[in-house]
């Protein structure tokens, strides 16, 4: 059966009945560092008040739909050098329905997935490239994003008995929560242009690797290297010395700390959930890098 024929067909078998009212947003994709089981922590750190948000390594965004279904109406600017993600972001905010019909035409089939991860993301349609990136996020192997170094999704079929690829309720609502949020995909220094004192800044890199073999950081075909690491931290005292709120995320490591040296450094426990073996997921500290 070809890929058309695919799509038909799953369109008359998908329908989730009862996904008409609105919810309180959650990340539409799951996404390798996503911060979504440390809200809790975070909540006791986030400044009472601030003027604008703003997240340049938005990932799936925990951070931001959280205090969106929290504090409400706020300016938000949201980026990443993903452009696939933030044309993802762009579609949800923009055109919901279009893409949630069209996340119906893909079924659960791994043949059907290795054709569609085949495709070249350029040849389609920015609601195309959105429901091709929520559907391979949500039917590959542990649910995560991993390019080559072409930039290629290379993420092998997830074998899951009922992915839920289409979840409308959710989508409908993450939709509302980005009405008037911008939405760029820039490099993380672009919002030294634009922050100003008493905005917050949340920083959520690529971490830092704790040995040679614990590098994850293929969410672009670029690195995420030391010198990198060196220049966020830059970044981030120019934004303290400006007045902002900053926030950033990394790994609990001596090079992280010496970095952050002269800021409060709150060490937080998390789950490792990327790893290729089992053994190597599990408890893990992290820090969460504070100016004020």
């Amino acid at each position: 059966m070809s890929l058309r024929a695919k799509q038909k067909e799953a369109r008359t078998l998908t329908g989730l009945p009862g996904e008409s009212t609105i919810q309180r947003a959650t990340p539409f994709l799951k996404w390798a560092g996503g911060k979504s089981q440390l809200i809790t922590t975070y909540d006791g750190f986030f400044p009472k008040r601030f003027n604008r948000y703003f997240e340049p390594f938005t990932g799936g965004g925990a951070i931001f739909f959280h205090l969106k279904n929290q504090r409400g109406e706020f300016k938000a600017s949201l980026s990443d050098l993903n452009d696939e993600l933030i044309n993802c972001y762009r579609v949800i905010k923009n055109d919901v329905e279009e893409l949630i019909s069209h996340l119906k035409t893909h079924p659960n089939d791994e043949d059907y997935f290795y054709e569609l991860r085949a495709v070249d993301a350029k040849t389609l349609s920015e609601i195309e490239r959105a429901a091709r990136l929520i559907y391979l996020n949500k039917t590959c192997f542990n649910g995560l994003y991993r390019v080559n170094s072409k930039g290629q999704f290379n993420v092998p079929f997830g074998f899951y008995k009922n992915p839920r690829t289409c979840n409308e309720t959710n989508l409908r609502a993450c939709s509302a929560a980005l009405a008037d949020v911008e939405l760029n995909c820039r490099p993380f220094d672009h919002v030294l242009k634009f922050a100003k004192k008493g905005d917050l800044v949340y920083f959520d890199p690529p971490y830092h690797p704790l040995s040679s073999t614990a590098n994850f950081t293929s969410y672009t075909r670029n690195c995420f290297s030391a010198d990198d690491q060196e220049h966020l931290a830059d970044v981030f005292a120019k934004l303290d010395k400006r007045g902002c709120h900053v926030m950033l995320s990394n790994s609990d490591c001596a090079f992280i700390r010496d970095l952050y040296k002269d800021f409060s450094i709150e060490t937080v426990n998390a789950i490792r959930a990327i790893n290729c073996k089992s053994e190597g997921r599990g408890k893990i500290t992290e820090v969460l890098v504070l100016n004020r």
